[in-house]
């Protein structure tokens, strides 16, 4: 397991990488803080359940859970909305299930939509690509607006966070604007959102190396961006301007 687990790290690399390049380093330190949660939270679990530690802390899978979740949070996010998620991810959705494999649901999963409907405003202060931001925070200023809930710049929060590239095409075309005028936006890049097609990119490539250690089947990931393209073609093939 503990094998799996890492590969499954290692193929997050390329992706986690560009992330941090493109956003800056505050998706590492939600990387860190949400590990140290993950630990925390599965050693208390597994000394109240009266199981041995050091098997269960070594199999990485409480590190996975964290990556997965810190991937999925804006980079500035305080930090106690990994100390809330983690306590949901590992406690609630993985130990009181049962314990690894035996949950029902993905914990970073369980953890992101807990934090998602119970702190919305804070899971949507999603920031510029470093590219097009009028302030570059850095580690320091990231550090200061994780742990203090403050970003060291004038305007506060409006002028480092701005809409994604989801949100000005939800906008945008609500409003009546097409798509075409829509991707003329800054924010958007050649394929997708600037830095955001990067990040895709990155963690394909890190599908594509778990696919051929065969950590993975290849019908998972073909049948759900199968069922994505056979469920959005046809509305953008009847309004190719709106969709």
């Amino acid at each position: 397991m503990a094998t799996v687990m890492l590969q499954v790290l290692l193929a997050l690399a390329p992706g986690t990488l560009a992330y941090a390049w493109f956003f800056g380093p505050g998706v590492l330190v939600q990387i860190g803080l949400a590990t140290v949660f993950a630990l925390v939270y599965e050693a208390i679990m597994l000394r109240w359940r009266g199981r041995s530690l050091r098997p269960f802390i070594n199999d990485y899978s409480a590190v996975v859970t964290a990556v997965l979740f810190a991937l999925c949070i804006p980079p500035l996010a305080p930090w106690w909305i990994s100390c809330i998620a983690m306590l949901f991810a590992i406690v609630f959705a993985k130990h009181l299930y049962g314990g690894l494999g035996q949950n029902v649901f993905n914990p970073a999963m369980v953890a992101y939509v807990v934090v998602l409907i119970s702190f919305p405003q804070v899971m949507t202060a999603w920031l510029p690509p470093l590219s097009i931001a009028e302030h570059d925070l850095g580690l320091s200023g990231s550090l200061v607006a994780i742990f203090t809930g403050q970003v060291p710049v004038a305007g506060g929060w409006d002028v480092v966070s701005q809409a994604t590239p989801l949100d000005v095409i939800k906008t945008g075309t609500e409003s009546g604007t097409v798509v075409p005028e829509l991707l003329l936006s800054p924010v958007f890049g050649h394929i997708g959102g600037v830095g955001w097609e990067w990040i895709a990119a990155g963690f394909i490539l890190g599908g594509i190396f778990l696919l051929y250690r065969r950590v993975i089947s290849w019908q998972v990931p073909v049948a759900l961006m199968g069922s994505v393209l056979l469920l959005s073609l046809p509305f953008w093939i009847l309004e190719p301007e709106l969709n």
